[in-house]
């Protein structure tokens, strides 16, 4: 179901998370590409360069940055990625040093690297899961590096975070079960209803958005139905709302299918629905950046900047999008 279209976020350094369409709409490609997927694909033009050291003051307009995510302090789960978004697009020919200016550190090194989703959204993800427990640093220092567009970074941007428990839900359409474990443990399953033969779930591995306690959702917002005679309108305020893409998946209660499970069969317009009391348990047992794993639907997986799927590439995909290659984090 669904709310509003939007874009990544709000401003600067505080880091902001993904404002979407809000609800089970069928909005995005299903196309997962290696270098794009969504609404964030452009691109292209020349790095700049000098023979003298970088002025105190460069000599054009200033590169700045939009968001990182995740926020300074937070903790969020094991499929998190680090999100940088632009305020300009940055060239083609520019990114690797800028990715090189975008150093990530953690208390258990891993393997990694960067991947761009157009010129403006560069996403860092971990080959693997992060371990649960680790400690990571993000450094943007971007001061005298130039976009290739005749922007130049004015200062430098640092994002402390913490992964903390391993807590994994795994959806089987077929099945109407959702699986959810901590740290290894399965500690419930539940009962889930996903989309229609009309309006199919995403598969793949998309990590948690966002969540809030109420989601104002309407048709007309993703594009299923602005006619209030139409069998698939709706506009409904519902509860216990886990975003998974920004073209409005959720995991949540819907009045319109209270006991979901094999038993009523009844197909949403894209989103995993659970009983009232399920929907609530759900909510407390997640945060940002823990995956929600779907198989079994008819449709392709998200693409992996259609919200955090960055696990709906495999390695290989990845590394096509990045200008520098995988590396190790320093260790902290």
């Amino acid at each position: 179901m669904g709310r509003r279209k939007g874009g990544i976020g709000i401003a600067l350094v505080v880091g902001a998370m993904l404002v979407g369409a809000s609800g089970c709409g069928g909005g995005g490609s299903d196309k997962a590409g290696a270098t794009a997927g969504g609404d964030d694909a452009k691109s292209s033009g020349r790095p700049s360069a000098s023979a003298s050291p970088s002025p105190t003051k460069p000599a054009g307009p200033p590169m700045l940055l939009d968001t990182i995510t995740p926020q300074t302090g937070t903790t969020v789960g094991v499929a998190m990625p680090i999100s940088v978004v632009f305020t300009n697009p940055v060239a083609a020919k520019a990114r690797a040093a800028v990715e090189k200016h975008m150093s990530v550190s953690a208390s258990q090194p891993v393997v990694g690297a960067w991947h761009w989703f157009g010129d403006r959204r560069v996403d860092w993800r971990p080959k693997t899961y992060w371990p649960s427990g680790t400690n990571v640093k993000i450094d943007v220092d971007v001061k005298g590096v130039s976009n290739g567009n005749g922007r130049y970074g004015v200062r430098s941007y640092t994002h402390d975070f913490k992964v903390g428990d391993d807590v994994r839900a795994d959806v089987s359409v077929t099945g109407h079960t959702m699986r959810v474990s901590r740290n290894d443990k399965v500690v419930r399953t539940l009962s889930i209803n996903a989309g229609s033969a009309q309006y199919p779930t995403w598969n793949g591995t998309m990590a948690v958005i966002d969540k809030q306690e109420k989601v104002h959702m309407t048709s007309c917002s993703v594009g299923i139905s602005c006619d209030k005679g139409s069998p698939n309108y709706y506009d409904l305020t519902l509860p216990w709302d886990v975003h998974l893409t920004q073209s409005g998946t959720y995991v949540h209660y819907s009045t319109g299918d209270p006991t979901p499970g094999s038993g009523s069969a009844r197909g949403s317009h894209g989103c995993i629905h659970l009983s009232m009391s399920d929907a609530k348990w759900f909510y407390g047992q997640v945060k940002q950046g823990d995956p929600v794993t779907i198989t079994g639907s008819p449709r392709a997986k998200a693409p992996a900047d259609n919200g955090y799927a960055a696990f709906n590439l495999d390695w290989d995909q990845w590394l096509v999008g990045s200008a520098s290659g995988s590396g190790t984090t320093a260790t902290l």
